[in-house]
């Protein structure tokens, strides 16, 4: 590292040794006089096209800081999108020149060894000009372009560098996270170009990969929460031990799997709080509460937070969407975002947009995404069907309807982000106050499937309500009743009339007794089951029956009376 930063604007003129190492990139270094060359070659190449704007994306991260310097010295505007996805490159065509690797499967030859002497030489950068433009998604579903300029990049890398240089040294920057995304933008290439620190270009897909790839000196690592919560026993504990630091940005890590890295590896994980709206806000080590990076103020009005920071131009301040507690310190808790933009294993998500790609479907007429929380969050897609799609429901069966509409979406989003739960409704459920009942959506997609069936569908009429089930093969009463030939037993059968019935109907009185109860043919492992539900609130009377294309299975009433 040298001994002060070197602004991004002169990164390509600046006094640094023609042999220093700028980047390892397909196990080889290049040096500091290898990349001007292959910067400057380009830059020649870029400004002999006509074209003002382009929209460039990369796998590996070396030849993606080549290319942007090259349209930054070309005069050219960069927009980085988060993904290469078919539906995104045909968007951005349409006000874009695409370059880099936008054919999915195929690498862009982006000829980073040139031999042949340059023909020109390269001027200082603008810091002002805002020539980058960063997508993220927004509140309203459309895909949001973020303007920014190098001074603003250059004031976070002076605040970072202040915060952990002396504690980097002159360790080399390894990532599991993306370039196309702010934070893997400034901490793996911008970041390490302004200190003179050398950067790996390939993205590991794990720590393993990770701990392997570094030959010589020192390292550290470049994280995200869903890279960090996955670590366990078997993790090459030494080799992260050995890290100068590990830096995590995209979510808040949970507090046990903060701990376990630091038992295990005496690792105090480096949190990192922002936006690509606002670039860094705050940091965490250990703690619950985040710190604010220097010249940062958070206010509040009007019910708002807003933040006042010297990377933004706002005078009134920048509002935030996320739920803050203040502390007498200054220092400040997260409560989660107050809008409809959501984390997936790190990747940003706009439900809203995802929503509005399935009612562009003739098959949907309405659609609800929301994220499950469990082991892992998951996205989960709640779907009303036109007459089309229902049609289609009949000719295609459920599973080949969802894989088509998986396959439909991914022309728009990363596969971790599709929705991985599916249910279809006749009619979105909603509260007394008309808005869509999440607590009753997030009971039914999120199933405990040792003890309660998979909903598929359900269909919803003044006089109560019909559900599509299937049985899992591994409920915990099948292996004592019994072990040779599996049923269900009545009295779980009874068991789910009720925890339906209570999701869907209001019974505030106790459970009195059953009435002309039958069980005509055995329900086993992976049955698929039609439940209809009705209930009279006058009688206190649930009546119920279980049937299937076999038949059916069991029906009767559940009274309930009483104080």
């Amino acid at each position: 590292m040298s001994d002060k930063l070197l602004p991004l604007s002169l990164c390509l003129i600046g006094n640094r040794p023609v042999d220093a190492p700028v980047a390892y990139h397909a196990g080889r270094y290049y040096s500091t006089g290898q990349f001007a060359n292959a910067v400057e070659s380009w830059t020649g190449k870029l400004q002999a096209q006509p074209f003002l704007r382009y929209a460039l994306y990369t796998e590996d991260a070396y030849p993606f800081a080549v290319l942007l310097f090259a349209l930054l010295h070309a005069g050219k505007q960069i927009w980085i999108p988060g993904n290469n996805r078919p539906g995104t490159a045909e968007q951005l065509a349409k006000d874009c020149q695409l370059l880099g690797d936008w054919h999915i499967g195929e690498r862009f030859d982006c000829c980073l060894d040139v031999t042949n002497s340059p023909t020109q030489s390269l001027s200082p950068l603008n810091p002002l000009d805002s020539r980058l433009v960063i997508f993220t998604s927004g509140s309203t579903g459309q895909a949001k372009p973020i303007a920014k300029c190098l001074h603003q990049f250059q004031l976070e890398i002076d605040t970072l560098e202040k915060n952990w240089g002396e504690q980097l040294g002159d360790a080399a920057a390894l990532a599991t996270v993306s370039h196309q995304h702010i934070y893997g933008l400034l901490f793996r290439v911008l970041w390490p170009l302004s200190a003179g620190r050398c950067f790996h270009s390939q993205a590991y897909i794990n720590p393993e990969a990770l701990v392997n790839a570094i030959q010589h000196g020192p390292a550290y690592w470049i994280a995200s929460p869903a890279h960090l919560k996955r670590l366990d026993q078997a993790s090459p504990w030494d080799g992260i031990a050995g890290l100068k630091a590990v830096f995590s940005s995209g979510g808040a890590l949970p507090g046990n799997a903060a701990e376990r890295i630091l038992n295990e590896s005496g690792q105090a994980v480096i949190e990192v709080y922002g936006s690509s709206e606002t670039g860094g806000i705050a940091w965490r080590r250990q703690d619950e509460a985040w710190t604010l990076f220097s010249g940062m103020a958070l206010s509040h009005i009007d019910g708002n937070w807003l933040l006042h920071s010297p990377y933004l131009q706002a005078e009134q301040g920048f509002q935030l969407d996320d739920q803050i507690t203040l502390h007498d310190d200054g220092r400040f808790m997260l409560h989660g975002r107050s809008d409809r933009i959501v984390k997936v294993e790190e990747k940003r998500l706009s439900l809203a947009e995802l929503e509005q790609r399935l009612m562009a479907e003739p098959w949907i007429e309405d659609a609800h995404a929301l994220v499950i929380t469990n082991h892992r969050d998951v996205v989960a897609a709640v779907v009303v069907l036109s007459q089309q799609g229902l049609e289609q429901l009949a000719i295609q069966g459920r599973n080949r309807l969802i894989r088509q509409l998986r396959r439909t979406l991914e022309q728009w989003f990363e596969p971790v982000v599709l929705p991985r739960k599916w249910l279809f409704v006749n009619t979105m459920p909603l509260t007394t106050q008309g808005k869509i009942e999440h607590h009753l959506l997030k009971i039914l997609l999120d199933f405990d499937g040792r003890k309660l069936p998979q909903t598929l569908n359900f269909n919803m009429t003044h006089e109560g309500v019909r559900l599509d089930l299937k049985v899992p093969e591994d409920l915990l009463y099948f292996p004592d009743h019994f072990a040779d030939y599996p049923i269900l037993p009545g009295v779980v059968q009874l068991a789910w009339v009720e925890h339906f019935g209570k999701l869907f109907f209001v019974i505030d009185k106790p459970f009195s007794q059953m009435e002309v109860v039958k069980f005509t043919q055995v329900i086993q492992p992976g049955d698929q089951l039609t439940l209809t539900l009705d209930w009279n609130p006058a009688t206190g009377k649930l009546y119920f029956n279980f049937s299937s294309e076999r038949g059916a299975h069991s029906s009767g009433r559940m009274v309930y009376e009483g104080k």
